[in-house]
């Protein structure tokens, strides 16, 4: 019994996950967000292509889409182990590989956080900054983004005395790593869409 509510919440939790602002965004405007910038459907990017007022929507939307489903699955089910990192997780998932895109969507930072602070607000809190902190001096979200994924899961193994929440955050976590492999070569090959030129528009569709 305790098995499918596990897959319940986990396919509930990946349907809502799945949600795409971005998509529904760039569609109300005709445009392909894949087609520009860093070519995902996600709150950077939208950022990139369609302005400031865009991302805040998507990373809002991001943020809690994850947030809401841990919060459900740990009100619903108190007494199950790592219920809530499996909902935020599954979200995550949810997010970068949607059932409807042909699995393409976003890659998964903000609705990391979101899970993150639904988990713990103040581990989220202290991320949080840290991320802005390091996207400012390094002026690349990915590279906030690497620290992040990271952090969290060595936080729950060595601080939060949960393996388990941890090992079930790693997934999402290595997933986020490996969808981000392109970056690292873009970085490298100095292509990479830093904040500041995000900020002055010069890849914005207009």
């Amino acid at each position: 019994m305790v098995i499918f509510i596990y897959l319940f919440v986990i396919i509930c939790a990946y349907t809502l996950g799945s949600s795409n602002m971005a998509l529904y965004l760039s569609k109300l405007r005709g445009i392909d967000l894949r087609a520009g910038g860093s070519g995902n459907l996600g709150a950077s990017n939208a950022m990139i292509l369609m302005g400031w007022p865009s991302g805040v929507l998507v990373g809002v939307h991001d943020i809690l889409k994850a947030a809401l489903v841990v919060y459900i699955a740990q009100r619903l089910f108190p007494a199950l182990p790592g219920i809530g990192a499996c909902a935020g997780v599954a979200a995550v998932l949810g997010h970068i590989f949607p059932f409807y895109l042909r699995f393409k969507g976003g890659k998964g930072l903000a609705s990391f956080l979101g899970m993150t602070v639904a988990l713990n607000w103040k581990l989220a809190l202290i991320v949080a900054l840290l991320i802005v902190l390091i996207t400012l001096i390094t002026d690349y979200i990915v590279i906030g983004t690497v620290f992040t994924v990271t952090l969290v899961p060595l936080f729950y193994a060595l601080i939060g005395a949960s393996y388990l929440v941890a090992a079930i955050i790693s997934v999402s976590s290595l997933v986020i790593l490996y969808k981000h492999r392109a970056n690292y070569g873009r970085i490298l090959a100095g292509t990479e869409i830093g904040l500041r030129g995000a900020n002055r528009g010069e890849h914005r569709i207009k």
